[in-house]
C-alpha cells in the first residue's frame, strides 16, 4: 500500500492550490440574435480532445456540433477545467448549453435526455490484493473522479469512515496511472475509460462497481428560450432512432475491452525494446504515402509482432505479412526485407483506402480499409452488400462489424459473389490495431505537430489552456510527472464527502 504523503497539487487537487478570483459571469447573447451556440465543454477522452489526427473529436463534440448544424448556427466551445464548476456557470447564463454533465436536481438549470450511463468503478494496483467492498480500503489513499463525486455522498452514508479526495482536474487516464505508479492507492473512475487506460497502465485493475450507472445529459439555463427543450429533445430521439447515437457511442467506446492485460504488457515492453529498430522506416513510409507512422507500425505489430521474418502458413510473410501476390504487385521483391515490407504495406493501405467509396469518411474509412487488408476487398465488397441489405450502413465500421461475421455462416455467404470467409478474424484484426493504434499515439510522437484545421463553422475558447491533446497528459507524466512524495502543506486535511 501506498505509505507516503505529498501535497495535494500533485494529486491534481484544489485544496493545495490558491483560488483565483472567478471572472465576472457575463450573460452570453441570445442564440437567436448571435446565431452562435456557446457551449459548456470538459476535455476528456470521452467527451473532447484533440485526436491522433490533429482534429477536434470525442461523443460530446460530434454530437453538438450535428445539433448546431441541424440548427442553422455556429457553435463556440468554451472549455471548462471542472465539472464541477458547470451548473453555476450556466445558471450565470455564461453558456447557452453545457454538456457531458452528470444529472442531478438544479433549481437553475434543464437537463435533457440521458444519451449515456457510465458505471463508477473502483481501480487498484494488481500486484496488490484486491478490495471486496469499500471497506477494505481501510488508509489506503483514495480518489475519486468528479464524474462521481456527488454520487459519492449516497456511499459516504453507508460507510461512514470512508475517506475519499476529489480528483476536480483529473480524468480516468490520469487517475489510472497514478495507481499504477503508486501515487495514490485507489481510484473510482468510469468503467469505460478504466478499461481504455488499462491497455496502457495494465498493471492496474478493476475491482467491483461501486453504486449504480450515472446518466450523462445536456444542461442549459432554466429560462433558456421557449423551445429549446423541444429541440434538443427531439434531436437525441431522432438520432437514437436512426442509429447515429450508438455508431458514436461504438466510435469511442467499441473496442475499449479489446486487449488482454498480457497483450497490453507485452506490447507496451516491445515499443520499448523493438520498435526502435523500424521507427525511422515508418516514418519514412508515412512521409512517402501519408500513412500515419503509428497506424502503420500498429497494424505491423498486429501482422507480425515485428518480426521481419514472420512467415503464417498461409504463406504471408515479413512484417507487414503480404501476400505473394499481393508484394508483386507492389513492387516488393523481398518481403523479408523490413524496408520493402513497411513500404509495400503502407503503399497497400493507401490503395486499399483510395478504392473506397469517396462518401466514407474518417475514421471509418480507415477502419474499413484494414478490414479489406485483412480478409480482403472482394469478401469486404459482400460484407457491404450484406450490411446494406440488412438496412445497417456499409459505409459505417460500426455497422459494417455486425456484418462481417456472417460471412463463415452458409445462409449468409452462400447469397454473395465470393463465398466464405472468416470474417470474426477480421473484425478482432482491427479492432486490435485500433488498440494498440491507440497506445502509440498516446507514447509517440507525430511526425509534425498537428493543429486542428480552420473550421468558420466551429471555435474552441480555452482560457484555463487546458491541454486537449489525446496525448498531453501521458506526454507529461512520462517527461517529468512529480513523483516525490512531499508532505501536504499545514491545515490539509484529506476531503470526505459532505
Amino acid at each position: 500500500m501506498w505509505k507516503g504523503l505529498m501535497c495535494f497539487a500533485l494529486l491534481g487537487l484544489s485544496a493545495c492550490m490558491p483560488e483565483r478570483a472567478a471572472p465576472t459571469a457575463k450573460a452570453v447573447p441570445l442564440l437567436a440574435e448571435s446565431g452562435e451556440l456557446v457551449v459548456l465543454i470538459r476535455n476528456g477522452s470521452s467527451s473532447f480532445y484533440i485526436d491522433a489526427e490533429g482534429k477536434y473529436a470525442g461523443l460530446d463534440y460530434d454530437l453538438v456540433t450535428r445539433f448546431a448544424h441541424e440548427l442553422g448556427v455556429k457553435v463556440r466551445f468554451v472549455v471548462a477545467p471542472r465539472l464541477g464548476g458547470m451548473p453555476e456557470r450556466l445558471s450565470q447564463q455564461e453558456a447557452h448549453l453545457g454538456v457531458g454533465m452528470t444529472r442531478q436536481p438544479s433549481k437553475q438549470i434543464t437537463f435533457g435526455p440521458a444519451y449515456l450511463a457510465l458505471q463508477p468503478v473502483l481501480v487498484y494496483r494488481s500486484a496488490e490484493r484486491k478490495p471486496r467492498s469499500l471497506d477494505d480500503l481501510g488508509e489506503g489513499v483514495l480518489m475519486v473522479s468528479s464524474l462521481f463525486a456527488a454520487s459519492m455522498k449516497a456511499q459516504q452514508a453507508q460507510h461512514p469512515h470512508l475517506r475519499w479526495h476529489e480528483a476536480e482536474h483529473l480524468d480516468a487516464e490520469e487517475l489510472i496511472e497514478k495507481v499504477e505508479s503508486g501515487l495514490i492507492d485507489y481510484a473510482i473512475v468510469n468503467a469505460h475509460g478504466a478499461a481504455m487506460a488499462q491497455n496502457f497502465h495494465p498493471g492496474v485493475e478493476m475491482a467491483f462497481k461501486v453504486g449504480q450507472p450515472q446518466p450523462f445529459a445536456w444542461a442549459w439555463p432554466d429560462n433558456a428560450p421557449s423551445g429549446f427543450t423541444e429541440q434538443v429533445t427531439q434531436f437525441f430521439a431522432r438520432i437514437e432512432k436512426d442509429g447515429t447515437l450508438a455508431r458514436l457511442l461504438d466510435r469511442y467506446f467499441g473496442h475499449s475491452k479489446r486487449l488482454q492485460p498480457i497483450d497490453a504488457t507485452t506490447f507496451l515492453s516491445r515499443r520499448v525494446s523493438v520498435l526502435p529498430r523500424f521507427r525511422d522506416l515508418f516514418i519514412e513510409a508515412e512521409a512517402r504515402h501519408g500513412i500515419d507512422w503509428r497506424l502503420l507500425a500498429a497494424l505491423s505489430y498486429q501482422e507480425s509482432h515485428w518480426d521481419p521474418f514472420a512467415t503464417s502458413s498461409f504463406g504471408v510473410r515479413g512484417l507487414m505479412m503480404l501476400t505473394n501476390d499481393t508484394a508483386d504487385r507492389l513492387g516488393v521483391s523481398d518481403r523479408l526485407d523490413p524496408e520493402q515490407s513497411i513500404m509495400g504495406g503502407a503503399k497497400y493501405i493507401g490503395l486499399l483506402k483510395d478504392s473506397l467509396p469517396a462518401r466514407i469518411t474518417e475514421p471509418d474509412r480507415t477502419w474499413i480499409a484494414l478490414a479489406g487488408y485483412n480478409i480482403g476487398m472482394a469478401h469486404l465488397e459482400d460484407a457491404r452488400i450484406l450490411a446494406a441489405r440488412q438496412k445497417k450502413n456499409p459505409d459505417s465500421w460500426t455497422d459494417l462489424k455486425t456484418v462481417i461475421p456472417l460471412l463463415r455462416n452458409y445462409e449468409y455467404f452462400s447469397t454473395v459473389k465470393y463465398g466464405f470467409a472468416r470474417g470474426g478474424e477480421t473484425v478482432i484484426f482491427v479492432e486490435n490495431v485500433r488498440s494498440y493504434y491507440d497506445i502509440l499515439v498516446r507514447f509517440e510522437a507525430a511526425v509534425k505537430p498537428m493543429f486542428p484545421p480552420f473550421n468558420e463553422q466551429v471555435k474552441v475558447s480555452n482560457p484555463e489552456n487546458v491541454p486537449l491533446g489525446i496525448d498531453a497528459k501521458v506526454k507529461a507524466a512520462q517527461n517529468g510527472a512529480q513523483r516525490a512524495e512531499l508532505a501536504p502543506p499545514p491545515g490539509i486535511e484529506p476531503r470526505t464527502a459532505p
